[in-house]
């Protein structure tokens, strides 16, 4: 069941982060902290995990960095592109669809299948 679990939060993971940017730019330990925060810790991830995933959607085009170095310390603040934010109404679909399909087999949550 652990393989099933992590497999979820690997998808899940992206498509959290691009939700919390669409709110607008955050940096790193921000994301780390309202991932756990606002999922009551089912997508907390180090940052160990969160900077590749977020280096990958740079890559990708879906977020764009920007470099603060007007506070204490310089912080690197992510936000959606226009193609992060297309990325995301998609991604949201399917997991509407998975959630919908889910429900249809009793399941009334996501933690209800992770648990």
């Amino acid at each position: 069941m652990a393989n099933v679990e992590g497999e979820f939060l690997r998808g899940a993971g992206p498509v959290a982060v691009l939700k919390l940017l669409e709110r607008g730019e955050m940096y790193g330990y921000e994301l780390v902290e309202a991932l756990e925060r606002r999922t009551e810790g089912v997508l907390a991830m180090g940052q160990s995990t969160l900077y590749p995933m977020l280096y990958n959607l740079e890559a990708k085009g879906f977020v764009t960095a920007r470099w603060d170095e007007t506070g204490a310390r310089p912080r690197k603040y992510y936000r959606l592109t226009a193609d992060g934010r297309k990325k995301l109404a998609a991604d949201a679909k399917s997991w509407h669809r998975l959630t919908v399909a889910m429900e249809s087999l009793g399941l009334t949550s996501v933690q209800g299948v992770l648990a």
